[in-house]
């Protein structure tokens, strides 16, 4: 075989390879929704308090249960055929596969406009639960002839977000294709080159979901909803970000050289040691998550590192193929040439007034982005964060767990259907019980007795308290609904009252104290892995760079960035959207993936200035390296933006928090860290910058220079 076909022989061949991998693992990203886990309860480490309540619960109940509450409401009172039909429907509830009876009868409201209901479902229903809820609001029948019903309480809302963290394959995969689309449309105003990008990314996408798929289906993992949603952003966003790069140096070498494969051969050899050493620090940076205490956390992790990982090998073998054999006609109408090659500065016509202003004004420049992004930190002062209110955990206001919410706290105590679990020594029942109705915000505290079975209300006053293994379990009202910053408080009182009892061994749990284990576990994990990130990327950059002072100088400006995004986005989710807090583990989230993807740009740049430093001198070299990577860079930062934000889609607090935050971040990153601050700090420096490798004692470039 002649030896200049040998490359197109190669590409023809891995080209074959992935399109049958592809065909094989297609079903793959389907499937996903078989192993996915929305049970919050499950991602506590069983050490947490809530989950040793809950633990003791099921001893004493022979069920661990969530409650969902049934509620009726005639504004103008209940009637005798209302309280018929609840008693019909709670009949019926109790045949329902997953429901926990003996059901309590309803319960009316002091203002005589309400029933309540209280359904405790089996947690070991997983992810049917929503069909559960389904089942509860059919038997119902919704609103007739002026009688209100809803479906609510904590089982409820899981159910209606299970059912919307359903929809996170198909609909946020069609919002992230169409915003990666139109991007890479404006890019390269090409009607051919936008698609190998985007069949290279979907390539990867199958093939992580692979790895995802048998790793939660042997339970090494735990799959969530929102893991699944940022995995799909993740995939496309840093896959085209990769692209850019590759293609990017791949025209670059075709305006220099007569054959795609030769140009290809040229641009992977140079373009390829930055995308692994950026894409490796993303997932070294994203595997610190695994020291979370949070099974959800922990799981995203090795979720999103596995997918950042099929994206490197997928964009380093299939998309080249892709390319060769497209040759030269797939950038179209612009068809690179080596005669254009003098032409190709044009592209940098932006960026060399940029390098110009940082040669003049280097230490101006740097000290006015660091100050501007300082102002825009002031805003982290007023965070809010901890507990988040059962209707503000999805942003849609017409769905049943949240209207009934609302009718709920209008017509009973706040915690009514949602008590706190106290398990407790059975020989100390009495003092705990007097302890805990002295605490304020708890109306009432009664025993779970042999024939109420899971019921959250005893069937009869002074009923004896059921006893097993010498543990009893009582339930205890609050004044404020489940979910808020009131009943936070209260089950932080309660806990302190009844873990003063002499020899109780009392633990409390329920929706609140799981509420509250995580906003701790949360607190927790940002201690522990913020460092541990900062040092891991720290590490990653002296090896890529073979320096201290350059890793040190760009860690404080990916840090700077990352508290002027929280600062923007808190005064945006304040005042803007009427969001007072946000979720606990948004912090975390935000951090992983806009310090590390932060880094990312960072990588580009400077491995280039090292580069062209060793050619030109270090000053040289930045404004050089500037200018070259300048368009490219900016371009995978749009994209990476435009496929985050396409979280914004779907109504769950977190993704949503998460598709503002990341977007901005990595503007910011893009547009201030990038393209004005590092540039011009490292100008500023010169060859300091390397200290303190061979490159800092000899300047690099010709003589004298810096």
């Amino acid at each position: 075989m002649p030896s200049r076909h040998f490359g197109t022989v190669i590409a023809v061949v891995v080209t074959l390879g992935w399109l049958v991998i592809g065909g094989l693992a297609h079903s793959f990203p389907g499937r996903l929704g078989e192993v996915e886990t929305d049970n919050f309860q499950t991602f506590l480490p069983a050490s947490a308090e809530s989950q040793q309540a809950e633990n003791g619960s099921r001893d004493i109940t022979g069920a661990n249960t969530t409650p969902a509450v049934v509620v009726y409401e005639r504004s103008s009172g209940v009637t005798a055929d209302d309280q018929q039909q609840a008693m019909s429907d709670l009949t019926r509830f109790g045949q329902v596969q997953w429901v926990v009876g003996p059901l309590a009868p309803p319960v009316q409201s002091q203002d005589g406009q309400a029933l309540l209901l209280v359904v405790p479902i089996d947690n070991a229903v997983g992810q049917a639960e929503n069909d559960v809820i389904d089942q509860l609001r059919a038997i119902t029948g919704g609103d007739q002839d002026g009688l209100t019903i809803e479906v609510t309480g904590p089982a409820a809302l899981r159910g209606d977000l299970i059912t919307v963290l359903a929809g996170v394959g198909g609909e946020l995969l069609v919002v992230t294709l169409g915003a990666v689309l139109v991007v890479l449309l404006i890019i390269y105003r090409s009607p051919v080159l936008w698609a190998l990008p985007l069949i290279a990314a979907g390539l990867s996408y199958v093939l992580a979901t692979v790895f995802v798929y048998w790793l939660a289906d042997a339970d090494v993992i735990k799959l969530s909803g929102e893991s699944r949603g940022i995995l799909t952003v993740l995939v496309f966003g840093a896959g085209t970000d990769y692209a850019l790069l590759l293609i990017a140096r791949y025209r670059e070498e075709l305006t220099r050289r007569a054959r795609p494969v030769d140009a290809m051969k040229v641009a992977w050899r140079g373009a390829a040691p930055a995308i692994v050493a950026s894409g490796s620090t993303v997932i070294l940076g994203l595997l610190a998550l695994l020291l979370s205490v949070l099974s959800s956390t922990r799981s995203l992790g090795p979720v999103s590192a596995i997918g950042i990982a099929c994206t490197l090998l997928v964009m380093l073998t299939f998309l080249p193929a892709l390319l060769v054999l497209g040759g030269r006609r797939v950038f179209w109408p612009r068809i690179p040439r080596p005669e254009q090659r003098a032409a190709t500065t044009g592209s940098h016509r932006f960026w060399i007034p940029v390098a110009r202003l940082i040669r003049r004004r280097d230490r101006l420049v740097w000290v006015t982005a660091a100050i501007g992004l300082g102002v825009a930190a002031i805003g982290v002062t007023q965070l809010g964060k901890q507990a988040i209110n059962q209707d503000d955990l999805l942003f849609s206001g017409n769905r049943s767990a949240v209207s009934g919410q609302r009718l709920l706290d209008q017509h009973y105590p706040g915690g009514t259907g949602s008590p706190a679990i106290i398990v407790t020594n059975a020989e100390t029942v009495d003092q705990v019980t007097a302890a805990a109705r002295q605490v304020s915000g708890i109306t009432s505290v009664a025993p779970v007795t042999a024939a109420g079975g899971a019921s959250t209300t005893a069937p009869e006053p002074g009923a004896a308290p059921k006893v097993v293994n010498g543990r009893a379990q009582l339930n205890a009202t609050m004044s404020d609904a489940p979910d808020g910053d009131s009943a936070e408080q209260t089950l932080r009182r309660l806990r302190t009252a009844v873990h003063a009892v002499p020899g109780s061994d009392s633990v409390v749990g329920g929706f609140t104290a799981t509420n509250v284990d995580t906003a701790n576990a949360a607190d927790r994990d940002q201690q522990v892995i913020f460092p541990v990130v900062l040092v891991v990327i720290l590490l990653c950059l002296a090896v890529l760079l073979r320096a201290l002072l350059a890793p040190m100088l760009l860690v404080l400006t990916v840090v700077l960035s990352y508290t002027a995004t929280v600062g923007i986005c808190v005064l945006i989710f304040r005042y803007l959207l009427n969001i007072p807090k946000v979720d606990p583990e948004f912090l975390l989230f935000a951090f992983v993936f806009l310090v590390a993807l932060g880094v990312d740009y960072n990588v580009f740049l400077m491995s280039r200035v090292r580069q062209e430093s060793e050619r030109l001198g270090t000053r040289r070299g930045v404004l050089s390296a500037l200018t070259v990577t300048g368009g490219v860079i900016t371009s995978a930062g749009f994209v990476l933006a435009a496929t985050f934000a396409a979280l914004t889609v779907l109504p769950v607090r977190i993704l949503v928090e998460l598709g503002i935050a990341l977007p901005i971040g990595l503007l910011i990153d893009t547009i201030v860290v990038r393209s004005l601050l590092v540039p011009a700090l490292a100008h500023d420096v010169g060859r300091r910058i390397w200290w303190p490798s061979r490159l800092e004692r000899s300047g690099g470039g010709p003589p004298g220079t810096d």
